[in-house]
């Protein structure tokens, strides 16, 4: 990873810049005189209502561009994005259209010569987004348009909460930890975590560090792949003091994230977690998991508590979102495609699926979820969004550093080793 170039991602995003102009409708893709094309669409959308709102677009591309077929796969998130598009990726036999992450894992891919550069075809659209296209781009152009934009917080479930004697939510660490011991004297799990997946737990010394790490110590070591001072280990200290309460679900070190009822988001689906730190997708996936397919009336959403008396800025928040990126060989109807998911008619459907919070402003009233309106809220509350950090510094960093974290989670690892393996992978860049 050339280290100039990670200082120009971006990977703090102001939240003034986070304001979303209008975008212009599709443009209708022709065969370009080259006969039938066919695309190839591939996203992580693996049930409904998404996956149907996506099959429905695939096939109003088609019906708008006679002589266009588009076959468009959802896959898991986890798969997509750790194994089948970086194997696609390296064989040369790539998606046209596919999810691409910001931050330091759209670099590597275009660095790499896989992505197509949309900044010229698609300047419009890359205009009117404002500060939310900065994640992914790499110096100076555009390599996918974001979708969805939003932070991290905590889901709960509001009877539990009722049950256990909990009045509102919690606004500092100390709260949350009174909150674990009410829930465990329920007899329920205080929240659920995926460590099988690695960085469900990751994102908790993520947040962590967010709280121990003065701003511009962020800024600069994440820049510059430094990670000397002391907040880092700090980061790790505080969790592991916030591990001494147990507040998690049995058997969390195997659990997984979001597939089945034995998932960390299963566990919230059947209530008998309470609550779940994670992104603003968690209405849709969890609410899949329900006998009823949808976000269960008791799931609810809170900002991570403060510490207080933290260095770090108590305004800042964590989060990101997610991307089309176009193949560097994918034909011109491949842009004309993200185009269209770009359009305002497409994301008002994202956002009424509660599928999460659409990056077009002009889908941002068809929001009806409260939990994504709160999120959405947050967003602009928020002093500036720092990417989720293995995001922020790129796929090298990803395993090596949730892996330390959860070693510290497993009671087989330190806070020095977790910076430790930070310093070992910026080595190797």
């Amino acid at each position: 990873m050339n280290k100039s170039r990670t200082k120009r991602l971006g990977t703090v995003v102001a939240a003034s810049t986070v304001v979303f102009l209008g975008l212009a409708g599709c443009t209708a893709a022709g065969d370009g005189g080259d006969g039938d094309v066919t695309l190839t669409w591939w996203h992580n959308a693996t049930s409904d209502p998404q996956q149907g709102i996506y099959e429905e677009v695939a096939a109003e591309f088609e019906e708008a561009n006679p002589g266009v077929t588009v076959e468009v796969t959802g896959y898991q998130n986890e798969d997509l994005q750790r194994t089948l598009i970086p194997n696609a990726l390296q064989s040369g036999d790539a998606p046209d259209v596919f999810q691409v992450w910001p931050g330091g894992e759209v670099a590597a891919q275009a660095e790499a010569g896989y992505l197509k550069d949309l900044s010229e075809p698609l300047a419009d659209e890359i205009a009117a987004y404002g500060g939310v296209v900065k994640p992914w781009e790499v110096d100076g152009k555009q390599y996918g348009i974001p979708f969805s934009f939003g932070v991290t917080g905590i889901w709960y479930n509001t009877d539990l909460f009722e049950q256990a004697g909990i009045e509102g939510t919690p606004e500092t660490l100390d709260e949350l930890e009174d909150a674990v011991g009410k829930l465990k004297d329920l007899g329920v799990s205080p929240i659920a975590v995926g460590a099988g997946d690695l960085w469900p737990a990751g994102h908790w010394w993520y947040q962590f560090a967010l709280a121990s790490c003065p701003t511009d110590v962020l800024q600069s070591s994440i820049a510059n792949l430094e990670f000397d001072d002391a907040c880092w280990i700090e980061a790790g200290e505080n969790l592991e003091d916030f591990l001494a309460t147990e507040p998690f679900n049995e058997g969390f070190l195997a659990t997984p994230a979001q597939t089945g009822a034995d998932s960390s988001n299963g566990l919230m689906a059947n209530q008998t977690a309470a609550m779940e730190f994670m992104g603003p997708w968690n209405a849709g996936t969890i609410g899949s998991l329900t006998p009823e397919g949808v976000a269960p009336e008791w799931l609810s959403w809170f900002p991570f508590p403060s510490i207080p008396g933290a260095a770090g800025d108590p305004t800042i928040a964590m989060g990101g979102g997610d991307g089309w990126g176009v193949a560097a060989d994918a034909p011109d109807e491949a842009v004309e495609l993200v185009r269209y998911l770009s359009s305002a008619d497409v994301q008002r459907r994202f956002a009424e699926a509660g599928s999460g919070i659409p990056a077009n402003p002009e889908a941002a009233d068809a929001l009806t979820d409260p939990n994504l309106q709160a999120i959405a809220e947050g967003l602009a509350g928020s002093s500036y969004v720092q990417l989720w950090l293995d995001s922020a510094l790129g796929p090298a960093f990803g395993n090596p550093l949730n892996q330390a974290i959860v070693n510290i989670f497993g009671g087989t690892g330190t806070p020095e080793d977790v910076v430790q393996a930070l310093k070992d992978t910026a080595a190797a860049q």
